[in-house]
């Protein structure tokens, strides 16, 4: 069976008023970049639809698999689209019907947008019931379980023929909501925060934490793959990398050991609001969870919080963690995420460290040194990297390039 159209439905941008077109727009640029290098289709935005013309070579699979990942469709179908006259529309439900089984029962579902259509819904359910039941053998019609489910929608611009609906991400499209920093660790939540704020049309950039060489390059190439798998649903997304080494050797000479995992997080937050406001972010996000860990309680919120005006955003605040594994393995993040490749906020994690701590307690230990030189210099020196789905490193470059001179 060849369909020469799939028929993508929009997610939640549906309820968009006068700006709908700013957010068909964006999702038409987001999958024509989510479908470069492929060829054999043409894009078009319509308001209430978009269409992706195919040609006779282009790879339907592939093409509806990445379009699945982005969000602001609701779903997808492949489709035969014909002219709107009834032998067209028979033909084409005659052509869809002989890729059934022998023996197999199905179903007439019309839909009538174009009420001018001179056949009523009833009637045109039982003319092209009866052109299959006429023209493809061992078939019968089953209304209520049906093996196949035969959908013919008589839009404006033409008829359209399809049976199965794949189901997309949702949401609303990437390039819509706005621009946040996600605080990426290494770890399970993380990653998950990110995605569920671009699921609301947010670009992310993400910033790590990396403390060599109580952190080793293996927890920097972890992170550097988990952007990677990000990207693979948004496109390129910039992660900056801090060094932190410093910062946390000198957390960790001035203040109360039960303390040092709150005043690590502090100085991460400060690093992180200095870098949205040089990147132009309007948040910062991270993938904390009410009551997981010893920072993540309300007053550790409370007390990390205060050294940044800057709105944070906690996403998977209220989940069980069930959840949240289930979500990062849904998105493909899981199994790297899971990899035994310490980040910095474990290498120095205390044997007990406060779970409620005493704000001015956290003000007293850290005001014994100043740390704004420090702070600034980690900004000043991070290193940044733009990372797409194709990315290699620096290692998989150069065995590629040995590979080719091998050959």
């Amino acid at each position: 069976m060849h369909y020469d159209h799939l028929l993508v439905r929009y997610g939640e941008l549906t309820l968009k008023g006068t700006n709908r077109k700013m957010f068909v727009n964006q999702l038409k640029d987001n999958v024509k970049r989510a479908l470069i290098p492929l060829q054999g289709y043409h894009v078009k935005g319509k308001r209430d639809r978009m269409y992706v013309d195919m040609d006779q070579d282009a790879d339907m699979n592939e093409i509806i698999h990445r379009l699945t990942k982005v969000y602001g469709i609701k779903s997808i179908s492949p489709v035969i689209k014909t002219d709107k006259t009834e032998e067209a529309i028979y033909e084409a439900a005659i052509q869809l019907a002989r890729d059934f089984d022998e023996g197999s029962t199905f179903k007439i579902d019309v839909k009538r947008v174009d009420k001018s259509f001179h056949l009523d819904t009833y009637a045109l359910q039982r003319e092209v019931g009866g052109a299959i039941l006429k023209n493809v053998e061992g078939v019968s019609v089953n209304v209520k379980q049906p093996d196949h489910e035969v959908r013919v929608e008589i839009r404006l611009d033409a008829v359209y023929i399809f049976e199965k609906i794949i189901q997309g991400s949702g949401g609303l499209p990437v390039g819509t909501g706005g621009k946040t920093l996600l605080m990426l660790s290494g770890g399970i939540d993380s990653p998950v925060a990110g995605m569920e704020v671009m699921k609301r049309g947010v670009t992310i950039e993400a910033i790590h934490f990396h403390s060599p060489p109580f952190t080793s390059e293996k927890a920097k190439d972890k992170v550097i793959e988990l952007t990677r798998i990000l990207s693979e649903r948004v496109g390129p997304i910039k992660l900056h990398i801090v060094p932190f080494t410093e910062l946390q050797k000198q957390i960790n000479k001035v203040v109360h050991p039960r303390y040092t995992m709150t005043s690590t997080r502090r100085m991460m937050m400060r690093v992180s609001d200095a870098l949205v406001h040089k990147i132009g972010a309007n948040a910062i996000v991270n993938g904390e969870n009410l009551g997981q860990v010893a920072s993540q309680t309300l007053k550790s919120m409370y007390a990390i919080n205060h050294v940044t005006s800057t709105p944070v955003l906690r996403p998977l605040l209220t989940l069980d963690k069930e959840d949240i594994i289930k979500k990062a393995r849904d998105i493909g993040t899981y199994e790297t995420s899971i990899q035994p490749f310490e980040d910095c906020c474990t290498i120095f994690t205390p044997k007990n460290p406060v779970t409620e701590p005493d704000f001015d307690k956290v003000e007293k230990y850290e005001g014994v040194f100043n740390f704004d030189d420090m702070v600034q210099t980690a900004v000043d020196n991070i290193e940044t990297m733009t990372i797409d789905q194709n990315y290699k490193s620096e290692k998989e470059q150069s065995t590629d390039a040995l590979i080719e001179d091998l050959f």
